[in-house]
């Protein structure tokens, strides 16, 4: 008795849309990034479920590879945070007008 690929599609739209409202409600980096990540993982679920559903091993080697990358990605992004409060005293995202010209 195997689970339809249906249910693994519902449980990423879920993981996105929870990560795509972190990021757009969200005013505090650390939670932003780890929205990101959360929308990262549903892509990856996405993939194993079609990897598992068309037999094929590609789409669990292409979540390999992009777990990887996020584990770059946060470290980057924390030296960043990092920082950022050590300069700022803050995390919150509307106190930083770093970047703008």
């Amino acid at each position: 008795m195997t689970i339809p690929v249906f249910y693994y599609l519902i449980l990423s739209a879920v993981v996105f849309l929870t990560g795509l409202v972190g990021v757009l409600i969200r005013r505090n980096i650390i939670i932003i990034l780890l929205s990101v990540e959360l929308m990262l993982n549903a892509t990856n679920i996405n993939f194993v479920a079609f990897s598992q559903y068309f037999h094929n091993v590609a789409g669990q080697v292409f979540v390999f590879f992009a777990l990887t990358i996020a584990a770059a990605e946060v470290a980057v992004g924390l030296a960043i945070i990092i920082a950022l409060h050590r300069a700022k005293s803050s995390i919150n995202v509307d106190e930083f007008q770093l970047l703008k010209w």
